[in-house]
């Protein structure tokens, strides 16, 4: 299976953790402090998956299942809403001069207030419905800006919520730029997780969400008596999650105990592994045509670049096929798992670790072996029902439950 691997020589070389300003410790544990108030929220699983981790000759693979997470079906669903419950927060609290906290938006005590602002984002599905569902807990407007290549079935996912939805010509990239410029000229709050600009402090406060599986995952470990992994695969997108997962594994476990880092995209929507070529931002080489709908970004977070540059030793692309194999795979219960029900954007690590595994020289290369403790996070569940039927099969998804 063909594969792209390159290898960042600045990450092979990392010292201590340089990016608090954006995304740290402490400011993780006050998303979790705020996450975990949540009725909703419970830790999202960790699997173990023996039969992929003998498929590759390391000692362990194990799969964070982020389907479950507050009924979302994301791991995004950490994420935007917290940064609409911080924005709402700032906002009122600087309206009323005094201190307005998430906990004051759930219980309604300023519906007036928040019932005035409108928050708004681009998403290809995931990002917007975590906005809608905080919009709709905190009672404010919400409209999400689908580009042309959502399927029907994430927009209904999002209108259920209660928000509106405006169709975009073109792709993800292009919704982000008509939404940034509708929301600038209507006064709309901006709750997006990709930026133009390093110091956007509105997509650091939803990385800042996403890093409350990295504390659950220390806690899991430590319950499994199992030390800290010593690869982690990410799945690329825009950098958003690779970057919340990179700077708290960092930043806690320093320079010399943190994981090697594999950043993994599709072969068309490559803009983070062109980025690590070319040693700054730059966009996609492919036409972001893939069926990994979430990682179909063709440009790089400002936010998130410069902690994956400094600390992601390898970016790899793999084609769509990886990502259906490995989906199956985990349907079938054939990894060593009971059945698990993954998004096509949430086994791209797992695809990658599967397809480098097949080649002595990429496993060489990534330092995979008998003592690898190998973290992938998967993503998403089927956020689109009828997708995931389409590529996983009928039978699967009768037998897992799975709507037609």
């Amino acid at each position: 299976m063909r594969i792209s691997l390159h290898h960042n020589a600045r990450a092979a070389r990392r010292g201590p953790y340089p990016f608090q300003a954006t995304l740290s410790a402490d400011r993780a544990e006050l998303a979790f402090a705020e996450i975990s108030r949540c009725p909703l929220y419970a830790p999202t699983p960790l699997a173990d998956l023996p039969l992929a981790a003998e498929r590759n000759g390391v000692r362990r693979v194990i799969y964070k299942d982020e389907g479950p997470r507050f009924g979302l079906h994301s791991f995004k669903a950490l994420g935007g809403a917290y940064a609409v419950a911080r924005l709402l927060s700032d906002q009122l609290s600087a309206r009323l001069d005094r201190p307005v906290g998430p906990a004051d938006l759930v219980r309604r005590d300023h519906a007036g207030g928040a019932a005035a602002v409108t928050v708004a984002c681009a998403s290809d599905g995931n990002h917007g419905r975590s906005v809608a569902a905080g919009a709709k807990a905190f009672g404010c407007a919400c409209v999400i800006f689908l580009h042309e290549g959502v399927s029907a079935g994430r927009e209904a996912a999002v209108t259920a919520l209660g928000a509106q939805v405006v169709r975009t010509p073109g792709d993800y990239d292009a919704s982000v730029l008509i939404a940034r410029e509708t929301s600038a000229a209507r006064g709309w709050t901006l709750v997006s997780d990709t930026a133009q600009s390093a110091d956007d402090p509105v997509p650091a406060m939803v990385l800042q969400g996403y890093s409350v599986m990295m504390l659950e995952l220390q806690t899991q470990l430590d319950t499994m008596a199992e030390r800290t992994p010593t690869h982690v695969f990410l799945q690329g997108g825009v950098g958003g999650l690779a970057a919340a997962v990179v700077a708290q594994l960092w930043e806690s476990l320093g320079p010399e105990q943190a994981p090697i880092f594999v950043v993994v995209e599709p072969e068309r929507a490559d803009c983070l592994y062109q980025s690590a070529v070319a040693g700054r931002p730059t966009p996609a080489s492919g036409d972001l045509e893939t069926l990994m709908a979430g990682l179909a970004c063709g440009e790089v977070s400002q936010v998130a670049w410069p902690i994956l540059a400094a600390g992601v030793e390898f970016f790899m692309t793999i084609p769509d096929e990886a990502a259906v194999e490995a989906m199956r795979l985990l349907a079938d219960g054939a990894l060593g798992a009971p059945p698990i029900v993954a998004g096509e954007s949430a086994v791209a690590g797992l695809a990658a670790l599967l397809a480098a595994g097949r080649a002595e020289e990429s496993r060489r290369r990534l330092r995979l072996d008998a003592d690898s403790l190998v973290l992938l996070i998967g993503s998403e569940g089927a956020t689109d029902p009828e997708i995931w039927r389409r590529l996983v099969g009928d039978e699967r998804a009768d037998r897992l439950g799975i709507a037609a």
